[in-house]
């Protein structure tokens, strides 16, 4: 009981902000307010009918499913190669891949800038943007399938190979069906963090196209009506979703590291 009160302080503090914004996307009026005067659907309207969000939105989907694709394909296997083969140095390749989490993400950003000015066209293309998305979800991915694996008894490998079943074999019948809610949750969570991605695609992003975090910020430079809340009410809804589908495909007691 002694820690109901700050835990509840905790999630108002957490929580307001959002309703706040889901409120004033419902606003009627013309500028940005609270409370609202009135209840309205109209700037959802505006949000739906923009081309620049549109394409805003297309594009962050886009770039993140292609994300959480990719860092699944590299973070699984690199993850079983750790956990079961690794001997040596162990230490050494964990902090190699969970680097990006120890640096900002700006410093990331800088430094996939300069080396796609340097090497390639620049960021002419969406390439530097999805490489950037993929080097910054990588680590959560790759602690979500070794926490997947430590929970798994090594013996239930031993017993299918003791069975005649060959490494492949193992792999797809045993090992991927007992980590496969690490690898699912992995790259949910990856989808996540590449959708509300700001410090990576604001220097990456490429020439003529954004994302909508960026495309948001932009619009809230010139322009100050409930369109932007409602744009971060519909980022809100998806992130929200992704979660409560983690948690009744899995349960959220998987996300653990």
């Amino acid at each position: 009981m002694a820690l109901l009160i700050p835990i509840t302080a905790v999630y108002i503090f957490l929580l307001v902000p959002i309703v706040i914004v889901i409120l004033t996307s419902l606003n009627s009026a013309a500028y940005l307010s609270f409370p609202p005067e009135s209840l309205s659907l109209r700037w959802y309207q505006a949000f739906f009918e923009s081309k620049a969000f549109m394409d805003a939105f297309v594009l962050s989907l886009q770039i993140g499913v292609l994300t959480a694709l990719i860092s699944t394909a590299i973070a699984t296997p690199a993850a079983l190669f750790y956990v079961r083969h690794l001997q040596r140095a162990r230490e050494q390749f964990r902090i190699a891949l969970m680097s990006p989490m120890l640096l900002p993400e700006v410093l990331t950003a800088i430094a996939l800038l300069f080396f796609f000015n340097h090497f390639f066209a620049g960021t002419r293309t969406v390439l530097p943007l999805l490489v950037g998305h993929v080097v910054v979800t990588l680590p959560l991915v790759f602690l979500t399938v070794t926490s997947s694996l430590y929970n798994m008894p090594p013996a239930v490998e031993e017993a299918a190979r003791t069975l005649g079943a060959g490494t492949f074999k193992t792999f797809r019948m045993v090992t991927l069906p007992l980590i496969k809610s690490g690898i699912v949750t992995g790259g949910m969570l990856a989808f996540i963090l590449s959708f509300d991605n700001v410090n990576i695609s604001l220097l990456l992003k490429p020439v003529g196209a954004t994302t909508l975090p960026i495309q948001l910020f932009d619009y809230l430079r010139y322009d100050f009506d409930p369109t932007a809340a409602a744009a971060s009410t519909v980022s809100v809804i998806l992130t929200l979703a992704v979660v409560v589908l983690i948690d009744r495909l899995y349960g959220l007691k998987t996300v653990r590291f």
